[in-house]
């Protein structure tokens, strides 16, 4: 790791062994990681937001979204993620004022810059995705009237809609898995619950009427409710329970999933000759 001298202004915070940086007291946590190019070409974005800048173009709305609220809400995968991409729309329209995004026109140079991943469709979608929500942002500041990425088309076209399990499918997963597995293929069917959610699922949530879980999607703030209706009931009484493991899934170890539990699937579904995804 490289070493790096303090920075006047930056803000650290240190706790439980990791070491969190802000642009300064109060300021938003910087993303990249310290002594990186990336460290000081983000620390200056954000700084720039505060001081006597061209408030009329796009590098600044770019530096204003990053110290926002809105930001600081994301995840920190999220965040990462979206660094990326905040570059690159920096990179091409951070000279571009703000006011141009409200031109039809301004949809020819987003494409344009959109096709420029078009290789890689996910990668330019998630392009959009993040002009699209950088934009939104400049509206609700009153900067814009309109998203110019609404008019512009995504190039990833999936629709699995009509794609889902069925009770042959399960029949071959079940005879081609560890019982381990399979049970956690189950359970998602029964609940809806996210991977992340699912594996983390303890037993202390499933309550005498419902499972009550906080989301990893929502950081914990929103509780999931799941009705425990009698197959799904049925099914967790049938659970083997040990008093030394607090989760209800585990691995073949009998210990919770730390890590595994998509590779092992993946291997079981080629096995059962299965072409799903868990949650179709």
């Amino acid at each position: 790791v490289m070493a790096m001298l303090p920075i006047k202004g930056v803000h650290v915070v240190r706790s439980k062994g990791r070491e969190y940086h802000y642009a300064w007291r109060g300021g938003p946590r910087i993303i990249a990681a310290p002594g990186s190019d990336a460290y000081v070409q983000e620390l200056a974005q954000l700084r720039s937001a505060r001081g006597p800048v061209d408030r009329t173009r796009m590098r600044w709305l770019i530096a204003s979204y990053k110290a926002s609220d809105d930001w600081k809400k994301l995840s920190d995968a999220t965040r990462r993620s979206w660094v990326l991409w905040l570059d690159r729309v920096q990179d091409e329209f951070g000279a571009t004022s703000i006011a141009a995004f409200d031109r039809p026109l301004i949809r020819v140079a987003i494409r344009r810059w959109r096709d420029r991943w078009k290789a890689t469709p996910r990668a330019a979608d998630m392009g959009l995705q993040v002009l699209s929500r950088l934009l939104s942002f400049a509206m609700e500041q009153g900067l814009l009237q309109n998203n110019a990425v609404a008019g512009v088309s995504r190039l990833y076209a999936s629709d699995r809609s009509l794609i889902i399990w069925e009770q042959a499918d399960f029949d071959a997963l079940e005879a081609a898995a560890s019982a381990e597995v399979f049970r956690a293929v189950r359970l998602a069917a029964l609940t809806g619950l996210r991977k992340t959610d699912l594996l983390r699922l303890p037993w202390s949530h499933v309550k005498a009427h419902s499972i009550e879980i906080p989301t990893g999607k929502s950081r914990q703030r929103k509780i999931t409710l799941i009705p425990l209706y009698s197959e799904l009931r049925a099914f967790l009484d049938a659970i083997p329970r040990s008093k030394d493991v607090t989760t209800v899934l585990v691995n073949s170890d009998g210990h919770p999933w730390r890590g595994g539990f998509g590779s092992s699937l993946n291997k079981a579904m080629k096995r059962a000759g299965l072409d799903k995804h868990l949650h179709d």
